[in-house]
């Protein structure tokens, strides 16, 4: 008799006894082709153990659940909770709706009773992540268990590899926080430098003039004194008895709050270069100062290392091996099952790194103070973490120029694609006059684009809408932002509808599922484009939405559904579920890039995954198709 197959997921996290009470409440079930799975049927769990099911909603197919019979295709058996209903992701609907299930040929299932599948999951939260209704639990139980299989542990086993990240997710108040002094702006460098001496520190916090007058003033507005400050004015003969903490105290000061990650915190000071972060609570206080060395000692982490590397390289060559390290980097992280999410992110930060040093090395500093380097695209976005091509662009202050802008922009691409970082096949470049320009004629060419008499107009706007900052003089990349939410007020006001277009381009997910299932035993190619099956329409999606609601300040998608729930626009729930689909589909295009050396990976091939990837793959699509049909219910398109 056939029976459950405990070396493989979600049940081979169960102990001894869950397994003996699984196998009492497990029954084999027989479907002949063309049969349906009847209302009483949507109580029980699944398991395909021969033959083919087919899911659908409304007479539209939904997915598709495999036997052993293909297992010359696939890894393991599929399953399928009957009693999940589309309400989680689709949105679509006040009805609760149920999914049908039909059999595609004659099909042998075991069926197990969901109650004892709720018992279990009560008491063992791996089986309750794997099989959760939520999205971004199996994504994490998923995760987790990449991360074990990587290092050749148990899928159950928790390393010190899956506790970096688990660290990385963990709020900034787990790291011993340095103690809170305060000084007065007024009072002298010598009883800066009494107090810190007591305090066995290297800094104190300097209260501004008047801030205890302004109510509405927080700690975000204090300054910070450090030792090298004192240092330096010492050099400077100043007298520390009678010269000021205000003279000296740096206010331009960087902070973090107290909810937010450790793996922000180490972004922040990366991308900053600073050593110390005041933590800010809820009530705008400074509950402490997190310090590097600190962190560091708690993370354990090494990209501080290659941050060291990049701001130390004097040339080409020691700037090569920088971006090597880069790469290794990224490798490694994947490896150790880190958040790709995390990686991305550090991954934008050291490449903002790599192109500030790049620039510093070509130009002279008065091309530095009067130009500002973007880059655009995944890279803008923080979402770009194989070296797939560049998209980047120089903005040049107006009334300024240097007869060697074009050559400085021409060395800076061409040594970019030397470190390994590919010249754009559309050009957009600071190489290209279109990309290199005064404000004031980018500012036109923005207003021109919101006209949309050309069909690359959506590309150009897509690309400086996801413009995020590397060096020279931020202001002006401010100011385009700026710019680009008036011209966006002044455009057609059916703009938006033609904008979002471009995410309803491609073929639905079920097209794709109903495609597979035939293609097994077939040497016909049946791999799924990630891009434009996943990650484009949801960026799309997020980015147009964005702009509508003048979310123009910040260019992550991550960043972007944060506004958007703010603003309303989007449920918690909804943003949550696109943010792990969207990071599901970045993973898998990486293990891809990384297996096969690919940097542009974008093909998938289901019949290599295991069934908990083929779930996740399947409702992350579930999730996109969604999104679409939202966004065209909202911008009142025709359903498709």
């Amino acid at each position: 008799m056939p029976h459950l197959d405990f070396t493989q997921p979600p049940f081979d996290v169960l102990s001894p006894a869950e397994r003996q009470s699984l196998k009492k409440n497990t029954q084999v079930r027989y479907l002949a082709e063309d049969e349906i799975l009847l209302a009483d049927d949507l109580q029980y769990f699944f398991v395909v153990l021969k033959g083919q099911i087919e899911k659908s909603l409304g007479g539209e197919f939904v997915a598709t659940y495999l036997g052993s019979n293909h297992s010359d295709h696939i890894n393991s058996n599929d399953w399928f909770d009957s009693r999940r209903t589309p309400e989680s992701h689709a949105q679509e609907s006040d009805n609760t709706q149920h999914y049908q299930f039909r059999a595609a040929e004659d099909t042998l299932l075991l069926q197990i009773d969901g109650a004892a599948i709720d018992r279990i999951s009560a008491q063992n939260h791996l089986v309750r992540q794997l099989l959760s209704d939520k999205l971004p639990e199996r994504l994490k139980a998923l995760q987790q268990r990449r991360s074990a299989q990587g290092i050749g542990a148990a899928a159950t086993s928790y390393t010190a590899q899956q506790e970096i990240q688990q660290i990385m997710l963990r709020p900034i108040t787990d790291v011993i926080l340095l103690p809170v002094h305060i000084v007065d702006a007024d009072s002298s460098l010598y009883q800066a430098a009494r107090i810190m001496t007591e305090a066995g520190l290297k800094h104190v916090l300097v209260r501004p003039s008047g801030h205890l007058e302004n109510v509405n003033s927080s700690d975000r507005t204090l300054g910070i004194l450090t030792d090298t400050d004192i240092c330096r004015a010492v050099s400077d003969q100043q007298n520390p008895a009678t010269t000021l903490c205000q003279r000296y105290a740096n206010f331009n000061l960087r902070t973090i709050d107290a909810d937010d990650e450790i793996g922000d915190a180490l972004l922040t000071m990366t991308r900053y270069r600073i050593h110390r972060l005041p933590v800010i609570d809820a009530n705008g206080n400074v509950a402490g100062v997190l310090g590097q060395s600190d962190m560091l000692a708690h993370l354990g982490h090494h990209s501080q290392l290659i941050s060291i590397e990049i701001e130390q390289a004097k040339d080409l060559d020691s700037l090569d091996t920088a971006v090597e390290l880069i790469g290794r980097y990224i490798r490694a992280q994947q490896q150790n099952g880190v958040k790709i999410g995390i990686v991305s992110r550090m991954v934008q930060t050291l490449n903002a790194q790599v192109f500030t040093k790049l620039w510093q090395l070509i130009v002279p500093d008065d091309v530095m103070q009067n130009t500002c380097v973007i880059v655009m695209g995944s890279e803008g976005r923080g979402e770009q973490i194989m070296r797939t091509d560049q998209d980047n662009a120089l903005i040049i202050r107006d009334d300024y120029s240097h007869p060697e802008l074009a050559q400085f922009a021409d060395a800076f691409n061409n040594q970019l694609a030397k470190l390994g970082y590919p010249l754009c096949d559309g050009n957009i470049m600071m190489t290209n006059p279109m990309w290199r320009q005064p404000l004031k004629t980018f500012k036109t060419q923005i207003s021109l684009w919101f006209k949309n008499t050309d069909p690359m107009h959506g590309i150009y706007l897509s690309a400086i809408l996801d413009g995020d900052y590397v060096c020279g003089d931020e202001s002006l990349l401010t100011q385009v932002r700026e710019h680009l939410k008036v011209a966006h007020r002044q455009a057609d006001g059916m703009f938006v509808r033609q904008f979002v277009r471009a995410a309803l381009q491609f073929g639905e997910v079920n097209q794709w599922w109903q495609k597979f299932a035939p293609l097994l035993g077939r040497s016909s190619s049946h791999d799924i484009d990630l891009k434009k099956s996943g990650l484009f329409p949801l960026v799309h999606g997020i980015r147009t939405l964005a702009l509508e609601h003048d979310i123009l300040q910040v260019p992550s998608s991550r960043d972007r559904l944060k506004a958007l729930v703010q603003a309303g626009a989007l449920t918690q729930e909804r943003a949550d579920n696109l943010g792990e689909a969207l990071e599901f589909f970045m993973a898998q295009r990486l293990a891809v890039a990384l297996a096969t050396d690919d940097k542009y990976a974008r093909q998938i091939d289901p019949t290599t995954l295991s069934a908990l990837e083929r779930d996740v793959l399947k409702e992350c699509l579930a999730v996109v198709k969604s999104f679409k049909n939202q966004l065209r219910r909202h911008y009142q398109l025709e359903i498709g």
